[in-house]
């Protein structure tokens, strides 16, 4: 048994004596290289995910700071309307900026965010051991998967806004000519649908949040 051990032991060597040293660096550099560029595609997913909800969030409080300014001005039943108007017109430009953000961001997401999936989708094929490469497959799925899902609710929040900053326009159009208490009474109807469609795009920026908390466990480098 040694003798057989020590036989098959030398024709190991001796092929690794005559296998060129360019070679095997380039087999060992390419390993490093896949492992390198699949831990950079997660990383930086991780980090646009990140990015992305903070984004989100900030938008969410955009969200409620206006409506709160619409209510503000609402419910001011004597004195001058225009401070509470004034405030309410500042507060309607940051949400028209949110929004335009929150498009943009559906874009970044359907194109260049999918270049980390190309990248780790690679150094997944590329894992020869077939039990590891289906293991990894199945993580990548899932964070895809997820992604997915995000990026559905970013394109229904971005279309849910279209309908709410056309009510918030409407309401300072007629206010811009009519800045009385009876022109703040012929709005209640419109005021009521802005309610109504900020509740919409609300919901649907926080379902992004609450799965962008799952995907930044999953890409974190403490995932279990």
């Amino acid at each position: 048994m040694k003798c057989c051990a020590s036989y098959w032991l030398a024709v190991i060597v001796q092929t690794l004596k005559t296998m060129k040293i360019g070679t095997i660096l380039t087999a060992l550099g390419l390993a490093t290289l896949l492992s390198g560029a699949a831990d950079a595609s997660q990383e930086q997913l991780a980090t646009s995910m990140k990015e992305t909800r903070l984004e989100a969030g900030q938008t969410r409080d955009q969200l409620a700071t206006t409506l709160a300014a619409l209510t503000t001005l609402t419910k001011q039943e004597k004195g001058d309307l225009r401070p509470a108007y004034e405030a309410f017109t500042a507060e309607v430009a940051k949400t028209e900026k949110a929004a335009a953000a929150t498009s943009a961001r559906v874009t970044w997401m359907q194109g260049d965010g999918m270049k980390c999936f190309a990248d780790w989708q690679k150094t997944v094929s590329s894992i020869n051991n077939e039990s590891l490469r289906k293991k990894s497959q199945k993580r990548l799925d899932a964070v895809k998967k997820s992604y997915g899902k995000v990026t559905d609710q970013f394109k229904e929040a971005a279309e849910k806004f279209k309908p709410f900053l056309a009510d918030l326009s409407d309401i300072q159009k007629v206010l811009s000519t009519d800045l009385t208490a009876s022109g703040v009474k012929g709005l209640r109807s419109t005021v009521s649908n802005a309610n109504w469609h900020y509740k919409e795009v609300n919901r649907t920026i926080n379902s992004a949040l609450e799965e962008m908390k799952e995907m930044e466990k999953a890409l974190s480098p403490e995932a279990k």
